[in-house]
């Protein structure tokens, strides 16, 4: 009788739950569609910059993303000067709305992007991969425009998919996986079908391209900022078994907010899957510092509340 009860009790909760996450679901998609359908209606340049603008100075501190941004410095860079994270509060949002509405600008943003050059030690090791019909890995991190060295490598001919993760709201997820859809196929969504066919294309003698800094649990804890983060060891995984080079690639926004530099570094050179991903997080620390502005610090990269419930949980033993 009582199991019965609660049963019907929890799924009621449920029901409600699933209500108001649609009705959440569809309001953010509503809002977010007319935000980007209006910034499309006016020119390349003066979109991006409106974009930026609007997502720093409107939705950033109505979605609470100040907070984040400061509780991240604060987290991994308690000294910081303040006027440094007044800064960096408006800079990282206007950052973010670029690169969504770049994303957003298909065709437009691929013309831009796709005859940048490709600079640093790495570029030849791409360019022989590609040559020789051999797959790589290609790793780059919420930085400058993630999706830019993507497009500037699809303009020089070479065959590359990107590993992208569905979002939650299904309706939004519809429309973001046709607008990266438009810079450069195929996309793989981060499932076990998706997974499936990029083991495919590599095989086929493509190239990958995949972000390394997402919160990953289970992941290897590693080092980022000087702080243990969990993070996912999949491309270091895929380079080792695919005997591919595993290549860091950046997409780095220039000072006039629209053009971008594509930095290639050299290969990791290949140990352990750990060794490998450690060094790609710190070739990821070393560009970030560089360009503070140009990080997605609204993540919840290190989520320091979950590790230390997770410590804790591991030290009571039975």
């Amino acid at each position: 009788m009582s199991g019965g009860i609660w049963g019907r009790l929890v799924q009621g909760q449920q029901i409600k739950m699933s209500r108001s996450k649609k009705i959440k679901d569809f309001m953010v998609n509503l809002v977010a569609r007319a935000l980007l359908g209006g910034a499309l209606l006016l020119p390349y340049g003066p979109r991006v910059r409106a974009m930026g603008w609007l997502v720093s100075r409107v939705v950033a501190p109505l979605a609470g993303w100040d907070k984040r941004i400061r509780a991240n410095l604060s987290h991994v860079m308690p000294d910081l000067d303040p006027a440094e994270v007044r800064r960096l509060v408006r800079a990282v949002p206007d950052n973010t709305g670029r690169t969504l509405i770049e994303i957003y600008s298909g065709e437009e943003f691929s013309r831009r992007v796709r005859d940048i050059p490709l600079t640093g030690p790495g570029a030849e090791a791409l360019k022989a991969a590609h040559e020789a019909g051999r797959p790589a890995i290609i790793v780059t991190g919420h930085f400058g425009n993630y999706d830019a060295p993507r497009a500037a490598i699809i303009g020089k001919g070479y065959r590359i998919g990107g590993l992208y993760r569905p979002m939650s709201n299904a309706a939004f997820n519809a429309h973001y996986v046709r607008a990266i859809s438009t810079i450069g196929q195929p996309v793989f969504p981060s499932d076990r079908k998706g997974f499936a066919e990029l083991l495919k294309f590599l095989k086929s003698g493509g190239m990958v391209g995949l972000v390394v800094d997402i919160y990953a649990e289970p992941g290897a804890l590693l080092n980022f900022f000087g702080k243990p983060a969990p993070t996912a060891t999949s491309a270091a995984e895929l380079a080792l078994k695919h005997e591919a080079p595993l290549v860091p690639v950046y997409g780095i926004r220039k000072a006039n907010g629209l053009d971008f530099e594509i930095i290639v570094e050299e290969p990791i050179p290949h140990s352990d899957p750990e060794t490998m991903t450690q060094a790609l997080n710190d070739s990821l620390e070393a560009h970030v510092r560089s360009h503070m502005g140009q990080w997605f610090w609204i993540h919840r990269r290190w989520k320091p509340e979950r590790q230390r419930a997770l410590a804790e949980a591991a030290n009571i033993g039975p």
